[in-house]
């Protein structure tokens, strides 16, 4: 199962899954670790993932800017809360109770797939929302000259974002698959700006995550390092037709995705939990 070639392939379909529904791809590469490496530890698996999700995100993200749907200043602060949080999580990884974590946070991902896939289709075809005085107000044009005015509050988002830092390393599923349903549920963002964004916000959080390992020699190990760097060869060119087809695909069935990739890794965590 470690043949370069199988896991090539297999970081391709990471970075096309994980990019069009802005998600890094962690939810998919995670639970195939498990099953397929039951030897190999928790910090292990989230290493490899976390590196995968930062190669999955930055090569998204340029695709994503190209098409000029990323909002830069959210983008950039939100980035900077997830830093504090994801250096923590990283450090934390080794000590919190994975059972009662796992049962805690599968619960919690099922719940919020539950309301964005039944809340989500009314807010996808929205461009905007009514907003508050204290609310941010953005305006963009993407490259395809569609026009998105929204307002988002910013000081929701930062809190949001800090809790995504901190969450994200401990499962190694990266932050998009929380970030974008709250972008798009609390903050009213567009969905596919709440997809660019996120992925713009994934990619430094978790490239920080990876130093954070690699300072404490996760990836000392000459099968592990194998192993992250032939998914990330297959997983930056996934991230390049995630981005394309993120263009041709509606924004309610991303949505819809999106809330069944959450039930998916909800209730692997679930059973996680259940067996620890």
């Amino acid at each position: 199962m470690d043949n370069i070639i199988v896991l090539i392939a297999i970081g391709f379909l990471v970075g096309t899954l994980g990019t069009l529904i802005g998600a890094g791809g962690g939810f998919i590469l995670v639970p195939f670790m498990l099953l397929a490496f039951p030897a190999f530890s928790p910090d292990v698996v989230t290493a490899i993932s976390i590196a995968v999700v930062a190669a999955n995100a930055t090569s998204g993200s340029t695709a994503y800017m190209r098409a000029k749907r990323v909002d830069y200043k959210a983008g950039i602060i939100f980035a900077i809360c997830t830093i504090p949080g994801s250096i923590l999580g990283v450090i934390t990884t080794k000590y919190i109770p994975r059972g009662v974590f796992d049962l805690l946070f599968g619960v919690i991902l099922i719940a919020l797939a539950v309301f964005l896939f039944f809340r989500g289709k009314k807010k996808a075809v929205s461009k905007g929302a009514v907003a508050q005085p204290s609310w941010t107000h953005q305006k963009l044009v993407d490259k395809w000259g569609e026009e998105y005015d929204y307002s988002y509050n910013l000081k929701l988002g930062m809190l949001i974002s800090v809790l995504v830092g901190y969450f994200s390393p401990l499962l190694g599923i990266g932050g998009g698959i929380i970030h974008v349903p709250a972008m798009i549920e609390w903050l009213n963002f567009p969905v596919h700006l709440a997809t660019a964004t996120s992925h713009f916000i994934l990619a430094i959080m978790a490239t920080v995550s990876v130093i954070v390992h690699a300072l404490s020699g996760t990836y000392n190990d000459p099968h592990v390092l194998k192993m992250t760097l032939s998914l990330i060869v297959g997983v930056i060119g996934g991230a390049q037709l995630g981005a394309y087809l993120s263009r041709r695909i509606q924004g309610k069935f991303i949505v819809k995705a999106l809330a069944i990739s959450l039930a998916i890794v909800g209730i692997r965590i679930l059973t996680m939990g259940m067996s620890g």
